[in-house]
């Protein structure tokens, strides 16, 4: 399997140094962004575990350092020793995050295989920074993923009127601008749906059900269906995302966290004045350029 120079990227938190350092540090805070289980004591001890961790059956990571808001530590994923740094740097009133993991698959080798225990730590991270981010900032967390269960519905209230979420969802120019990577569609039951571009996708989704203001559904190659409902709720809307159409034995978990981290930044998109991406810099080595995907497809 081709192995990467380190994936990288970079994110703005709207918290102070200090309150991320803790919240990557302290196993309360932890257990409620990141993980089932964590134990921390440093210098000596970093570890997290539980249904929502690729290989969580036991504790896999290695601390290396913890000091001067750099935290690095080994973690055995899949076989494979992989290295985690995160490091923070004060950015005005916020922080500055920047990561990298070293021993991943390249892009290619992760989307042939985006649900081994390798290939999901692209949209592991995408997820966990999500939560990160929203934990230190007081906003509701996005669900994580539960690598246990085959079950993938998942409802977020988001604070906007159903119509400017559904524009978000249904017209590609606004989903590109949200999500972070090229969207070209054709909008109409029967149409094509593509991550990128419609003319380099051999295998773009098809829309396959668009009620306008309300759903739409995308129908992959390979059966997978994703489907967004929207209903009013309380002044705001109330959105259900559903991924079906997969074997219960092998539920597509990557794809999953990717798209439960677009909805978070959708969420923010909504909510957050004035709205920024909350991704600075990706690098994911072999991706075609222009495009930056963290939904695993």
């Amino acid at each position: 399997m081709p192995v990467t120079e380190p994936t990288r990227f970079q994110v703005r938190l709207r918290a102070p140094i200090d309150e991320v350092w803790h919240a990557l540090t302290d196993p309360g805070a932890l257990r409620e962004w990141l993980s089932e289980y964590a134990e921390v004591d440093l210098p000596s001890r970093y570890e997290f575990w539980g249904r929502y961790t690729p290989d969580g059956d036991r504790p896999r990571q290695r601390l290396l350092q913890a000091e001067d808001n750099v935290l690095r530590f080994a973690w055995t994923v899949g076989g494979k020793e992989t290295v985690v740094e995160i490091a923070l740097t004060e950015d005005g009133d916020g922080t500055s995050l920047s990561f990298s993991q070293s021993g991943l698959p390249d892009y290619t080798a992760m989307l042939a295989d985006p649900d081994s225990s390798l290939g999901m730590m692209y949209t592991f991270w995408a997820l966990s920074v999500s939560n990160l981010v929203d934990h230190v900032e007081g906003r509701p967390l996005t669900a994580r993923c539960d690598l246990t269960s085959p079950l993938m519905s998942e409802e977020v209230r988001i604070d906007a009127p159903r119509g400017e979420v559904y524009s978000s969802i249904a017209d590609p120019a606004v989903f590109t601008r949200w999500f972070g990577a090229r969207i070209e569609a054709e909008p109409q039951v029967g149409g094509r749906w593509a991550m990128g571009s419609l003319e380099i996708d051999p295998e773009p989704a098809k829309i396959v059900d668009l009620v306008s203001g309300s759903k739409m559904s995308l129908a992959y190659q390979d059966g997978v269906v994703a489907t967004w409902e929207l209903e009013d709720s309380g002044g705001g809307t109330k959105l259900t995302f559903v991924q079906s159409g997969f074997s219960d034995d092998k539920p597509p978990y990557g794809a999953w966290m990717g798209w439960l981290s677009g909805l978070a930044e959708l969420r923010r998109f909504h909510e957050v004045r004035p709205w920024r991406p909350l991704w600075v810099d990706v690098q994911l080595e072999g991706a075609p350029e222009g495009l930056i995907t963290l939904d695993g497809k």
